[in-house]
């Protein structure tokens, strides 16, 4: 699969795996390192460091180097263009949604269409 690379893409493929979407929850609770994530799962920590690495790449996370330790934070803003992106498509899809009401009511249903036979 290739890599996708725009930003919009990079942020929903990262958010499509549970295991990043718990690691972003994690951060969301602060700071931690790499090692502290990683007692969090049932899998091996250069498995969680490849996590990281999508998340940082997206743009949802920073990590820093602190003598032999790497400290990871959530970006909370990382987050700005996928949340624009669904705020926008809910608001066309709802309107949709709306225009399918109005032609549902718009259709009159006999009370008991059993009565039509």
């Amino acid at each position: 699969m290739p890599i996708a690379t725009d930003p919009l893409s990079r942020s929903f493929f990262a958010l499509a795996d549970p295991s990043r979407r718990r690691l972003l929850e994690l951060l969301g609770r602060g700071t931690a390192s790499v090692n502290e994530l990683a007692e969090r799962f049932d899998m091996s920590r250069p498995a969680i460091s490849q996590h990281l690495k999508v998340l940082e790449d997206a743009g949802l996370i920073s990590r820093t180097k602190a003598g032999q330790y790497r400290t990871c934070e959530l970006r909370p803003e990382g987050l700005s263009e996928a949340e624009a992106w669904v705020i926008e498509h809910r608001a066309l899809w709802q309107a949709r949604f709306d225009q399918l009401d109005e032609v549902i009511r718009g259709q009159q249903l006999p009370a008991h269409p059993e009565e039509e036979l």
